[in-house]
């Protein structure tokens, strides 16, 4: 079997401020694994770690796989970019063509996969700052989806949004998982951490233990 990814005596810092202080946990390959705690906790860090976006200011990540998709929480979107949903979809598939690259038929036939999967293809057309918070949040999780990636990391996909949003995100990251994809996540959400292969617990940037 596979190693997992595995975070060990991982510490990072924002400037002087100690985000996560000497984590270690794994996450096992082709499965959920959910992060939670509360606002602070670190939670945030270890995706964004892991996303390559932060440099460890101690430890090492071991057993990443080549290619990883981020969805950042929805308030991380700008309202005034001048950009439709169509196009922040496409975008997943910049990632591996290249920011100026022209996406190919096979490219956009994914794009179309993944804003009906989210059911928000008739949403196409529109600004992504003019959508209300469920919507947006499904384009994001579309753009990570059309990234196709061995590894998901999602920031609480499911904060603040209505009961069908849920169930469409919800199915989307079920989908992902039967594809083999590897999927860690940040999350408030109970039943949804219920539903996950793999739960850690993290404090004020450190592991809890229950």
């Amino acid at each position: 079997m596979d190693n997992p990814i595995t975070l060990t005596n991982l510490s990072c810092h924002y400037g002087a401020h100690l985000a996560l202080d000497q984590v270690t946990l794994t996450a096992p390959l082709g499965q959920v694994t959910a992060l939670v705690g509360a606002n602070g906790s670190g939670k945030s860090t270890v995706l964004v770690a892991l996303a390559g976006l932060l440099r460890p200011t101690h430890g090492s990540i071991s057993g990443l796989p080549s290619t990883v998709a981020f969805v950042p929480q929805r308030s991380s979107a700008p309202d005034h970019l001048p950009i439709t949903v169509r196009q922040v979809v496409a975008m997943g598939r910049w990632s591996s063509r290249g920011l100026f690259a022209r996406l190919g038929g096979d490219d956009q036939r994914i794009v179309d996969d993944c804003l009906a999967q989210l059911r928000i293809d008739d949403l196409a057309s529109r600004r992504l700052g003019s959508l209300s918070g469920g919507q947006r949040q499904r384009a994001l999780v579309a753009q990570g989806l059309a990234q196709r990636a061995d590894l998901l990391l999602l920031d609480e996909p499911l904060a603040g949004i209505d009961a069908r949003a849920t169930e469409d995100i919800t199915e989307a990251i079920d989908s992902e998982l039967s594809r083999g994809t590897t999927i860690v996540m940040a999350t408030h959400e109970r039943t949804q951490a219920a539903r996950a292969d793999h739960v850690v617990h993290l404090r004020q940037g450190a592991l809890a233990f229950h």
